[in-house]
């Protein structure tokens, strides 16, 4: 018996069709990836899952009393709750169950006639208690927190005080302490270092409930997945087997396709040219021919669209041949995240900058770039140089990506603007959207085609990879190969810069010696 059935349903933005006629199910148990390129709609179904926006048509029938986890947006994280606070309430039916079980023992020693019943209640509650492992709950937090790299930030932390990918990750430990019948995970590797991907990883293959899981990272997807759901062309088609199963199918399917759609061409042309030839001479056999075309249903042309291509300029003036220079640099806030650091980033390097989430690879960028004080030290940086920095930020906004990007280039004509919307794999459907209604990996699209239209020296680009679909994540990589500039990269990816930065800087081993 399904957990889930969808049935023909129907979901569309303004004029625009999202979904038609979809049908599936998920079966419990299942470990399930939903795929698609940028702007297939995958958040759109998570949404519509959850309740959190109505289809037009169709079912959506989850089985009865079933319990459905899906990350919430920082609800409930107000000041004066600790990180272990918030977690523990995973478990707040266990503890209201141990608060009516102190309750009772207060009443014994006047019990009187009614000390029977009270015990007897004591006693289920008790064993509900102990059925349920409420006296390892504490472990199970810790467990998860360690997890997931929550224990670095302490568990007495205030919640308030986490930054945006921090209160993800405990969005996700708590998500996970509840263990839902259905987990919906949209990307939930975004914010996590490699070594709590891998903790994730093995969690959910051992995970005994259903989930579906949205992500980009294929090797993530490889290991977790039993089933994938492929969303593409305003539906969905399910395969059985892992992402890799999954890859081959869909390329078999794709030549499958583009013979019986070359091979169906084919015989249309031949229909239409006899009609078009015969319509008087043979009037009776153009009329037959004519029937025999309108009863054929055309198999429709493989494509995924334009693949999306980028590009960065660098300005007339070159810069200096040294673009930062650093001595015995302290950076941070109140205190440093690290040991004094000596950098020197010269004209044409490529860096990456990795390290565990909090060891201050933000900060570090912030810092050269002038946007935060040093603590201490020296910073000297190249005057000339044009910096273009992308940030890690959803962007809430009502206006449309047209509208934002021809603010930042208001020389540009309207159709230049929309020249370079598409080259990053924005449709005409997405340009005239509100940007906060755009998916995380259209709204990175938004933000990559800034950057193209912002000549500079130095791209400094924090997370870029997070939304981006596979060929995004390709053209992007080649975009940045071919910059004749300067890169400061923070990534979590290995795999996306290994085989084109100059240099990598390593956070996490400056934090390791401070200590």
């Amino acid at each position: 018996m399904s957990i889930l059935n969808v049935t023909d349903l129907t979901h569309m933005y303004g004029d625009q069709m999202t979904f038609a006629h979809m049908n599936f199910r998920l079966l419990p148990g299942e470990h399930a990836g939903l795929v698609g390129v940028n702007g297939a709609g995958k958040s759109t179904l998570f949404r519509l899952l959850t309740g959190n926006l109505l289809p037009d048509a169709g079912k959506i029938e989850w089985a009865s009393q079933v319990q459905v986890g899906f990350l919430e947006q920082h609800i409930g994280l107000q000041p004066g709750i600790t990180i272990r606070q918030y977690l523990e309430r995973a478990f707040q039916y266990l503890y209201d169950m141990e608060k009516e079980m102190n309750s009772i023992a207060e009443r014994f020693a006047d019990a009187g006639d009614q000390l029977d019943a009270l015990l007897r209640n004591y006693g289920e509650l008790q064993a509900a208690l102990e059925h349920h492992e409420f006296y390892q709950v504490s472990s199970k937090i810790e467990d998860i927190a360690s997890g997931l790299g929550i224990m670095d930030m302490g568990l007495d932390k205030d919640v308030s005080l986490l930054s945006g990918g921090q209160k993800t990750k405990l969005l996700l430990a708590k998500l996970l302490l509840e263990e839902p019948q259905v987990l919906l995970l949209d990307e939930p590797t975004n914010y996590l270092d490699t070594i709590h991907i891998e903790w994730l990883t093995g969690y959910l293959k051992r995970y005994k409930q259903a989930y579906i899981v949205v992500s980009h990272d294929e090797h993530f997807l490889n290991e977790i997945t039993t089933v994938i759901f492929h969303l593409a062309h305003q539906n969905i088609r399910r395969y059985s087997g892992n992402y890799k199963h999954f890859k081959k199918e869909l390329a078999l399917g794709q030549v499958q396709q583009h013979t019986a759609f070359e091979k169906q061409n084919k015989e249309i042309e031949k229909l239409e040219a006899f009609i078009d030839k015969n319509r008087i001479r043979k009037a009776k056999q153009a009329k037959s021919r004519e029937k025999m075309l309108s009863r054929i249903v055309r198999v429709e042309k493989p494509t995924d669209g334009p693949a999306p291509r980028f590009t960065f300029g660098t300005p007339g003036v070159t810069a200096g041949a040294a673009v930062f220079e650093t001595k015995q640099l302290k950076v941070g806030y109140d205190s440093p995240l690290f040991k004094p650091v000596s950098l020197k980033v010269r004209r044409g390097d490529k860096i990456a900058i990795v390290g565990e989430n909090g060891a201050g690879k933000s900060t570090l960028i912030n810092t050269l770039l002038g946007h935060i004080q040093p603590l201490g030290g020296e910073l000297i940086a190249q005057e000339q140089v044009k910096a273009a920095y992308y940030r890690q930020e959803d962007i809430a906004s009502g206006e449309t990506p047209m509208e934002r990007v021809w603010a930042l280039r208001p020389d540009l004509t309207q159709k230049e603007i929309r020249k370079v919307l598409a080259m990053s794999g924005l449709t005409a459907e997405h340009i005239r959207k509100p940007i906060r209604a755009l998916s995380g990996g259209e709204q990175a699209k938004v933000r990559l085609s800034e950057l193209m239209l912002t000549p500079s020296h130095l791209l400094v680009l924090d997370e870029p990879t997070n939304h981006l679909d596979t060929r995004a994540k390709e053209a992007l990589k080649k975009g940045l190969e071919e910059f004749k500039g300067t890169i400061l990269l923070v990534s979590h990816e290995p795999a996306f810069y290994k085989d084109w930065v100059t240099e990598v800087w390593t956070v996490g081993e400056w934090r390791a010696s401070l200590r």
